[in-house]
């Protein structure tokens, strides 16, 4: 659990804003955001690896930002592991780009650069540089013509479609 959240505040020391040439939904609604998010693909990264049946649970905070609530299950070890974090808006609360914090004052970028205007039911989020990608759902199965047009969209970003990873669920 230590290297874990080590990894993390390496992550998290880094930039808030978004990869250049990245830029954020407009007409964001945060309260259509909030709930539970099951990751359907992710960059590789130290602070999630070997975890599968990844979540993320958005809530309000009483000062006005996110309680984010990061789950995943290391298989490896049989044990499910937990980061608890917020976030706050970088700018106007209708574009989709906050600053998220696991271990204040330190805050990364969270950028949400493609979503279901619709239903809220997908979103594509980059993080603070290249190297941070995760492709979100409401359910742990994201339809393949949805992800595959995600995965074009990422790679018009400058990310790597063949680098995501499909961590999958517990079974």
């Amino acid at each position: 659990m230590k290297r874990y959240l080590c990894a993390l505040l390496a992550l998290l020391g880094g930039c808030a804003a978004a990869p250049r040439g990245v830029a954020p939904v407009s007409g964001f609604e945060l309260p259509r955001y909030l709930g539970t998010w099951h990751e359907i693909a992710r960059l590789d990264h130290s602070f999630e690896r070997g975890l599968v049946n990844v979540t993320a649970d958005y809530s309000m905070r009483a000062d006005g930002g996110v309680k984010v609530v990061n789950r995943g299950y290391k298989a490896a070890a049989g044990e499910w592991k937990q980061a608890e974090g917020r976030a706050y808006f970088t700018g106007s609360p209708d574009l989709g780009q906050l600053k998220v914090s696991f271990f204040r004052p330190f805050y990364g970028g969270y950028n949400i650069v493609e979503l279901d205007r619709e239903g809220y039911t997908y979103a594509l989020v980059a993080g603070p540089s290249l190297k941070y990608l995760w492709i979100l759902a409401r359910q742990p199965e994201l339809d393949p013509a949805i992800r595959k047009r995600l995965e074009a969209r990422a790679a018009e970003l400058g990310y790597d479609p063949q680098k995501l990873i499909f961590p999958g669920a517990v079974k």
